[in-house]
């Protein structure tokens, strides 16, 4: 994909494989629910030979692991077979906020993590979802520190200066050495 596509395009999932005979797709997804593709209502898909393609989202629904996708022109297993293993982009620009401090996670990726106190302790690399609050994994060297996405622990995001700061807790970082 080109630089100046991807910057206006998230990654939300991939096809797995068609999904009965009616075109629906049977997808593995990268976002907290089906919603994501609901309300962005379209996305891009990208074959592994590059080739891409707009489409408007009809339904959008859960199934076992997945999610079920209904595209407007896609009628047939055989249209849907034709996208087997495609990345499933939206606009970045389609995103929608519940509120002014929601952060979706591919925006935290990568931030620096301080504590309030000035100390780096390394960078944001992927988000764990556990079904009461995220858990944020913050790597540096070799090790790990998992720090609980609260509001007691998170003081503060800055997106501009590629920043989070948090709180110290008592145990937190020596007890989570990896």
């Amino acid at each position: 994909m080109n630089e100046a596509l991807s910057s206006d395009l998230l990654l939300l999932g991939r096809v797995v494989k068609p999904h009965g005979l009616d075109g629906t797709l049977s997808i593995r997804s990268y976002a907290d629910s089906e919603r994501s593709f609901t309300e962005a209502g379209r996305v891009v898909l990208e074959t592994k030979e590059n080739l891409r393609r707009e489409y408007s989202v009809t339904a959008a629904r859960p199934h076992k692991k997945g999610i079920l996708l209904d595209l407007d022109g896609l009628d047939s297993v055989d249209d849907a077979e034709a996208l087997r293993d495609a990345d499933i982009y939206i606009r970045r620009d389609a995103l929608k906020r519940d509120s002014e401090d929601e952060y979706f996670w591919v925006e935290l990726i990568g931030l620096e993590v301080y504590l309030k106190d000035g100390l780096h302790i390394g960078t944001l690399t992927r988000i764990l979802s556990t079904g009461g609050n995220d858990v944020y994994v913050v790597s540096s060297g070799r090790k790990e520190t998992m720090i609980p996405a609260t509001r007691e622990v998170v003081e503060g995001i800055d997106l501009e200066r590629n920043r989070m700061i948090i709180a110290h807790m008592e145990g937190l970082l020596d007890l989570n050495e990896v």
